[in-house]
């Protein structure tokens, strides 16, 4: 009994050790490759539980998470013959894991950090090569490092990786040099400032002209409908005297009158010569008659 116990439990552990054998685990930030004898015959698992032949498979997994790698700074010439000298750094994943495996030599990550270097360097090389000092001083951060970006990731579908994100931390100019394309900038933004100015004024000048016009046009327009205003309201006021004229013309004439004694007799500092009998006192010499 205690010899068939003995060998249950040897039984057991060995089932448990092929097991364990047959069996391997890929995690999410894992890429796992099935060798067999040493060639590959499968790259494409995903994240769980996998099994596979003891001592006929093996498994080798690698990193699925990006990477980053800071390069030091690297002497670019530009198209004026000037050197640059520039700091970047770059962020990978891999793609296909067979073909990374298979390209830089069994998955070494230093061999795929040196082929990338070589990669972006090259575009590096040619994007500055096209252009000078100043430009690629003055030029926006993205659309440099987009062009350099687009340029390499041609060239990495080979070492199966995929080319996240390429940037240049730094910038340097030799010491000679610096000081005479930064006088050269100065001069290109003060002459780009007088430029602006003088549109600025120019189109200050064609509003304010505008504007006047607009005004001149407006008060004409306002005095001429003011004045058919006007018009009207003198020819109602005509229609109207007529009017009462026509009905009792002495109560007209002398209604007309008080209103002249009004407007001319009592003001403050008037003087007015006329004759006392005049027609102008017509109404008043009849009261004083009375």
């Amino acid at each position: 009994m205690a010899n068939r116990g003995f060998l249950v439990l040897v039984g057991v552990a060995l089932a448990v050790m092929i097991l364990a054998m047959a069996t391997f685990t890929v995690r999410e930030t894992e890429l796992a490759i099935k060798f067999r004898f040493g060639e590959i015959v499968r790259a494409d698992y995903g994240p769980g539980l996998h099994f596979m032949t003891p001592l006929v498979n093996n498994i080798r997994k690698f990193e699925r998470r990006i990477v980053t790698r800071n390069y030091p700074s690297e002497q670019f010439l530009t198209s004026e013959g000037k050197i640059l000298r520039i700091d970047f750094y770059i962020k990978w994943r891999v793609a296909d894991v067979a073909t990374y495996y298979t390209a830089t030599s069994g998955g070494d990550p230093e061999i795929a950090a040196g082929r990338l270097g070589s990669i972006v360097k090259d575009g590096i090389k040619d994007v500055i090569a096209r252009r000078t000092i100043q430009q690629v001083v003055a030029a926006e951060r993205a659309e440099f490092t987009g062009e350099i970006l687009k340029r390499a990731q041609d060239s990495t579908a080979g070492l199966g990786l995929q080319l996240v994100d390429v940037r240049v931390k730094k910038t340097d100019l030799p010491g000679e040099v610096s000081e005479s394309v930064l006088q050269r900038m100065r001069q290109d933004f003060d002459r780009q400032a007088t430029q602006l100015r003088a549109e600025g004024e120019e189109n200050a000048i064609k509003l304010r002209a505008e504007a006047d016009r607009q005004r001149t046009e407006i008060l004409a327009e306002a005095y001429r409908e003011a004045e058919i205003v006007r018009g009207e309201g003198d020819a109602l006021a005509a229609q109207t005297y007529a009017q009462a004229y026509s009905r009792n013309p002495e109560f007209y004439s002398f209604h007309r009158s008080l209103q002249a004694y009004r407007e001319s007799i009592g003001t403050e500092n008037d003087v007015l010569v006329i004759k006392p009998d005049s027609e102008f006192f017509r109404y008043l010499n009849r009261a004083r008659a009375r």
